[in-house]
């Protein structure tokens, strides 16, 4: 049956508990445990990777279910829409007004979801479960309905709990009512995500218990002698006490990476080639969204220019550049001009050089360009992670922690006793909530926007990387008011506990952050762990600051280094509950999630 939404006012929109929400994300999640999903017989010997399907119009039908997937050699199962993984591209255009009826055909039991990432809509659209809506039960449907406001590249996936690592996902593309600032001959989408042939429950239970198992790179023997060569030893010793004192490592750059993702691009592996044609002097529209689940990739096409024209749907204006970092959930669009070679290698390489995607671009199918080796792997310094004051290097981004630090009680979690007794000074202040608390184990101490850094690993790499102090809107603050007022949160973690949370306190537990309907404000985020996390507030624009408090960038999806502070206002504008959240999938299941209202005026 169809079950329609009534059009309420998202205040009048049931408010289950946090208990209730997290139940709802268990019910749509566990199921996906070895064995436990069961694939009817018609979709087992069903071919699934379809990509550049794409659906247009104003009416669809999506049908979630089960089917059987092989990336690796292995019949594995997944979730997918309409059969296909990635799930069709949908195809809108701004002004019109979309109708989408869901249907769940997985087993009984098993809740699902579609959330439309980046796409400003009413709160009882946006396809949380426990938040927005009840979830969309097995044999039901849901129909979501919304008129399009905006236009440019973004994506959907699941919101119950681990169907998005199992497939569900796909790419949405509005076409514009008035002609875009720039012109191309051809487009392509270039998806990329990340498959396990774990079931995601499992992969969630691993990190739980053994955190590291991807972390195959940690310090050696010849490392520490390597170190002493360059450095000396009190250096070397002071550094090596520093992380120890964090039981941390410097190569922890990712949990989950390449030695259990096989990284895809339009869901085909790199020995499968995924290819989009072009013609010799034609202009290229390339729709990059990284729909993957725990994987920042690094973006390059060797032998092309780059010019990044569109970030997270909205234009900006143009910049040219040979690399980028994308972090989960972002999008970027970017115009190639290919000439005097057939074909050419994108090549997405993850953050922490354990693995890539690739496909090619080519006059024809069939045809391949060389493929990069993946770079040299990097390492996390002190002042990665915002302790670059008491580094014993003395340069700056590649100092350690410094006997110094070591005199003052060490880094990491012995730190907050030194940051309790320093008043002042350019020191961070970090909320109480986060003072003792067995959930956080490290806190930064001089934390920076970083907007001008391209990112670890890819800093002096020969290339013009693309940095977020690049991205200028071609638009003025859409608002145009300064903020009423400003609310600084703290992105907090236990690396050992796999615990995440906003201010030490996981989502289970946290209060929602209230807005006024209407009123203009700031957010302040203070990374204070050693990941990097992309963080996505749902129903509102994110308009990111530069160093000086103006107006930069409009984004949904503001990714956020180790070790930095980064500003973004707010306009709240749309009435509801609101999820917000880390987009690296297995953070928010652990805690770094908050619920945001927006409420009329009292």
């Amino acid at each position: 049956m169809i079950r329609r939404s009534p059009r309420l006012p998202a205040q009048a929109l049931a408010s289950p508990t946090r208990r209730t929400f997290v139940q709802g994300l268990f019910l749509g999640g566990a199921a996906l445990a070895a064995g436990t999903l069961r694939v009817p017989a018609h979709a087992r010997d069903a071919v699934v990777a379809r990509p550049g399907t794409e659906l247009a119009g104003t009416d669809f039908r999506l049908d979630i279910g089960p089917a059987i997937v092989n990336f690796t050699g292995r019949t594995r199962p997944a979730i997918t829409v309409n059969n296909a993984l990635p799930a069709p591209i949908l195809r809108w255009r701004e002004g019109d007004t979309v109708i989408l009826r869901v249907a769940n055909h997985l087993p009984p039991g098993i809740q699902t979801s579609i959330h439309w990432h980046g796409i400003l809509l009413p709160a009882n659209m946006d396809g949380v479960p426990g938040m927005s809506f009840d979830g969309i039960m097995p044999g039901e449907s849901y129909l979501y309905r919304f008129t399009l406001k905006q236009s440019g590249s973004y994506w959907y996936h699941s919101h119950s709990l681990h169907q998005e690592q199992a497939g569900l996902y796909g790419a949405i593309i509005v076409d514009p009512l008035r002609p875009a600032p720039y012109h191309w001959d051809r487009e392509h989408v270039v998806l990329l995500s990340d498959w396990t042939d774990l079931a995601p429950s499992d992969l969630f239970a691993r990190l739980k218990k053994a955190p590291h198992f991807d972390n195959w790179y940690k310090p050696t023997v010849g490392d520490f002698f390597r170190d002493l060569r360059r450095d000396g030893p009190a250096a070397t010793l002071a550094d090596r006490r520093a992380w120890g004192e964090m039981r941390m490592t410097p190569t922890d750059l990712s949990d989950v990476n390449g030695h259990t993702y096989t990284y895809l691009m339009n869901g085909v592996t790199p020995a499968n080639n995924w290819t989009g044609e072009f013609r010799p002097g034609e202009k290229v529209l390339l729709r990059f969204i990284n729909a993957s689940a725990m994987t920042h990739f690094d973006v390059r096409i060797p032998g092309l220019k780059m010019t990044v024209v569109a970030a997270d749907g909205q234009y900006v204006h143009p910049v040219s550049v040979d690399e980028l970092r994308m972090g989960a959930a972002e999008t970027y669009d970017v115009i190639v001009e290919p000439s005097g070679q057939d074909a050419y290698t994108i090549f997405a390489q993850d953050m922490g050089r354990t693995g890539h995607a690739r496909g090619t671009l080519a006059v024809r199918g069939g045809l391949e360009a060389p493929v990069p080796a993946v770079d040299p792997r990097p390492r996390l310094t002190m002042a990665d992670m915002g302790h670059g004051g008491h580094d014993t290097h003395g340069k700056g981004t590649e100092g350690g922690c410094g006997a110094a630090m070591a005199a003052e009680g060490g880094c990491g979690a012995n730190m907050q006793g030194a940051h309790a007794s320093h008043g002042g000074g350019g020191m961070q202040s970090h909320p109480a909530s986060e003072t003792g608390n067995p959930l956080v184990d490290m806190q930064t101490m001089s934390p920076a926007s970083k907007l001008d850094d391209p990112g670890i690993g890819l800093r002096n790499n020969g290339r013009r990387v693309l940095a977020y102090a690049d991205l200028k809107s071609v638009f003025e603050d859409p608002d145009g008011r300064d903020p009423g007022r400003t609310v600084e949160l703290h992105l907090t973690g236990h690396m050992e506990k796999f615990s995440w949370s906003f201010d030490g306190i996981p989502f289970a537990g946290a209060e929602p952050l209230r807005l006024n309907y209407g009123e203009r404000m700031r957010i302040v985020l203070v990374n204070d762990t050693m990941m990097q996390h992309p963080i996505h507030l749902h129903g509102l624009w994110s308009d990111l600051e530069d160093a000086d408090g103006s107006f930069m960038v409009r984004k949904h999806t503001v990714d956020m280094p180790p070790g930095t502070k980064r500003s973004y206002r707010v306009r709240a504008d749309a009435l509801g509950r609101w999820a917000y959240h880390c987009h690296l999938l297995y953070h928010m299941d652990a805690g770094m999630m908050r619920e945001v209202r927006v409420e009329e005026r009292s």
